[in-house]
């Protein structure tokens, strides 16, 4: 059996956390962010995992992951 190939855009994408839930950033953070509200913005930094649905998923296209 072959090696499995990881989605070398998701890997960049998507990290794992210690309790093995997929980490993420946010999107609408590259541009038109003049009328995007600080706050709005200070939100986007942070980072958010992957809902339950999306995990099967992305767990398929990150097999080492």
């Amino acid at each position: 059996m072959p090696k499995m190939k990881t989605n070398r855009g998701a890997a960049k994408r998507f990290k794992l956390t210690g309790s093995g839930k997929i980490k993420r950033s946010k999107a609408f953070t590259s541009h038109i962010l003049t009328k995007k509200s600080t706050k709005r913005k200070r939100g986007l930094r942070q980072t958010g995992t992957v809902d339950a649905s999306d995990v099967k998923g992305i767990k398929r296209i990150l097999p080492y992951a």
